[in-house]
């Protein structure tokens, strides 16, 4: 069994933002799968899924981004599930625009939800999904996160995000290393 977590802000507010590519990706996710992501548990909209077989929950942590840990932890905890079967998604402004990087572990960076779930976990070793949003020239960097696509960036976002279900459904079917090996860059 695995959890797939996209980070993102909960709230029409913050839908279609750079903040929330990794709720996209649930959303999508979702939709190729035939399911919904509805249910309220574990502070988190989730959606029960198979891929390949194994059963998978998809989730949407509704703490806000700086304390996804929480909701993550919990799921955990609850399904008992091990670090290797936890894949999070989310956005990071050090990859550009419509990239995608895949890690089998590693720090969280610059990303406040990931600092949270390392956190909460204690571990930084599970695999992760970064979607590259890009970095401003300049200005706020909170504006630019929550801040959404240029007519430009949108077209490389939507393949981006389709690029990121195909990655998810590869670590669960394939193992994380053939993912990274087909879908990093």
């Amino acid at each position: 069994m695995y959890i797939i977590v996209g980070l993102g802000n909960p709230g029409k507010k913050y839908s279609g933002t750079r903040h929330n590519v990794g709720f996209d990706v649930i959303d999508l996710l979702a939709h190729r799968l035939g399911i919904t992501v509805n249910k309220l548990k574990h502070k988190a909209l989730y959606g029960e899924a198979r891929i390949g077989g194994e059963k998978v929950i998809l989730a949407k942590p509704q703490t806000f981004m700086n304390l996804s840990g929480e909701s993550i932890r919990e799921m955990m905890q609850f399904y008992k599930i091990d670090p290797e079967n936890l894949i999070v998604i989310y956005d990071d402004i050090d990859v550009k625009v419509g990239s995608l990087r895949i890690r089998q572990s590693g720090s969280a960076g610059t990303h406040n939800g990931m600092k949270s779930t390392i956190y909460q976990l204690q571990t930084d070793a599970f695999p992760r999904i970064r979607i590259g949003v890009g970095r401003p020239e300049f200005g706020d960097l909170s504006n630019y996160v929550l801040g959404s696509f240029t007519k430009d960036e949108i077209p490389l976002m939507k393949e981006s995000l389709e690029r990121a279900t195909l990655t998810v459904e590869s670590i669960v079917i394939d193992g994380i290393d053939k993912a990274m090996n087909r879908y990093n860059g």
